[in-house]
């Protein structure tokens, strides 16, 4: 007691002046902000301390309902930080390219070197272009032959334990990208202690990355208090250790002559010319796995859900397949500008529940909402560099810029009849994909996913094999809830429940005879 009682006295006068600076400045600031930025798109009312951010779930349904009252552009305040939103992002996204200031994610748990909270600074191009050069289209379809052997073993989880399909996709999106990104080519399963620690990072992000977790993201000041970091730091402590444990693991390979070719061996050994120093290579690779396993993970259950739920659609899609591809051999890689069907059920997944409905919001952000934004968008925070303008309205350098892809899913005039699940929307009169609509759901200009063309083969095969091996069906005494999805950085559905019946005969002899 002695003890508390004495950290207490020499914290307390320190909390109370570092609380009465930040509060002046707060009040202050927004009169100054009120005064000068007349301008600022729409907002609805709110505290005139707190804003108007909703500390709600499911937040990027409410702010969808602020599109449909405010229109495609308006502001929504945390604090005393002004967050519109505006529609020209692709068109000004060199001026969009930054990232938000945030001292709890960016700056203390992960040193400054995340992909994705990094701000413009000579790391992120150093970066980007390491990424551009690893994972172009024309490396990701090397990845093709590995996706493929891990999308059978998908199918074969699933022949042998159907009720487990939601860990099953996950087990596929960590098997395949380990072995991508780090060559390790043993069974894993989601319990994998490798991947139990990645996970367990990925994890810490996404909870420091909400609304009111660090106090430090409100009041910078108290970072140099460390009770208020001790958490966070050990935190990065912690990952990095792990970051460079998986990459030693990759060097030792390559002493023993049994290495793989993996992202992380590409990165090596080109080190000396993308200039990555070894943390700034292990936290690259780490971003890796982190940015490609847990969207898969979401989506494929997603594709699971809206097949049981809409039999007529998934039918249609299996028809082309049995024409395309037979009852006799698995789909391809190489079949896949023959499957517009496929592609069109995948694009509206994307659409109809996005992976990212509105992206972390660190506590010192609400966000810039679009609506209509050539439909590009992104799920993270942006930060403009320079005044953004658009029709009478100014979005101020320094302003905190999110799209929310809900909202801009739900758009009539781009997506008629939005709340329906409508692969054809995606495809012309000649039943071929259309090249007029976009849902992007790997965000936008300098800042979209490096990864995407991994990914979209990931999801590709897996929806493809899935839809030619089963009927998928919904258990009439379970219904599913199509709206029961996380409220997070990410969306991935609550467990629900479907029935599996193989659609080919001998199904697994087949799966399992298939030559890569």
């Amino acid at each position: 007691m002695p003890l508390v009682e004495a950290l207490y006295s020499r914290l307390i006068v320190p909390l109370l002046l570092g609380g009465l600076t930040s509060l002046c400045y707060t009040v202050v600031r927004r009169i100054l902000l009120t005064v000068h930025y007349q301008k600022l798109p729409p907002s609805p009312p709110g505290h005139w301390l707190s804003g108007n951010t909703p500390r709600i779930k499911y937040p990027h349904r409410y702010y969808a309902q602020l599109a449909e009252t405010y229109g495609p552009v308006f502001t929504l305040r945390y604090g005393t930080r002004n967050l519109p939103a505006e529609d020209i992002m692709v068109k000004q996204s060199y001026n969009l390219a930054d990232r938000p200031r945030t001292k709890a994610v960016a700056e203390i748990l992960s040193d400054g070197m995340r992909l994705v909270s990094m701000g413009v600074c000579d790391r992120l191009w150093k970066y980007r272009s390491s990424l551009h050069a690893t994972l172009q289209p024309r490396i990701a379809a090397t990845y093709e032959p590995l996706q493929m052997h891990h999308a059978r073993n998908f199918i074969l989880d699933i022949l042998d334990d159907p009720d487990q399909f939601i860990n099953h996709a996950k087990r596929y999106a960590a098997s395949v990208t380990l072995n991508m990104t780090y060559g390790k080519t043993t069974p894993t399963s989601y319990s994998d202690p490798d991947v139990t620690r990645i996970n367990e990072v990925m994890e810490r992000v996404a909870n420091a990355s909400r609304p009111g977790a660090y106090i430090v993201d409100s009041y910078p000041i108290l970072k140099y208090i460390p009770v208020f970091t001790w958490e966070l730091k050990r935190f990065h402590k912690d990952e990095l250790a792990l970051f460079r444990s998986q990459v030693q693991a990759v060097k030792n390979r390559v002493a023993k002559n049994e290495a793989l070719p993996c992202f992380t061996l590409s990165l090596l050994e080109r080190q000396e010319e993308f200039g990555l120093d070894d943390d700034e290579l292990a936290y690259l690779a780490g971003a890796m796995y982190g940015g490609g396993s847990d969207t898969t993970a979401g989506v494929l259950p997603l594709v699971i859900m809206a097949a049981a739920h809409y039999p007529h659609l998934q039918a249609k899609v299996q028809a082309q397949l049995d024409k395309v591809v037979g009852c006799d051999r698995l789909p391809t890689f190489s079949d896949r500008t023959k499957l517009p069907e496929v592609c069109a059920f995948v694009q509206e997944i994307y659409r109809w529940r996005p992976a990212t409905p509105i992206g972390p919001l660190p506590m010192t952000f609400a966000s810039l909402f679009v609506r209509r934004l050539t439909h590009q968008s992104t799920g993270v925070p942006h930060r403009a560099t320079k005044d953004v303008f658009w029709k009478d309205y100014v979005i101020p350098a320094g302003t905190d810029v999110l799209a929310c892809h809900w909202a801009i899913s739900l758009d009539p005039e781009v997506y008629p009849d939005p709340e329906a699940f409508k692969p054809e929307r995606w495809l012309n009169d000649r039943g071929e994909m259309r090249e007029d609509l976009k849902f992007c759901n790997w965000g936008f200009g300098r800042r979209i996913c490096p990864g995407q063309h991994v990914a979209e083969r990931s999801i590709f095969i897996n929806t493809a094999l899935m839809l030619w091996a089963f009927e998928i069906s919904e258990d009439p005494a379970h219904p599913i809830d199509t709206m029961a999805v996380s409220d997070g950085a990410l969306a991935h559905p609550y467990p629900f429940t479907v029935r599996f019946k193989p659609r080919i005969t001998n199904l697994r002899e087949k799966v399992l005879s298939h030559v890569e």
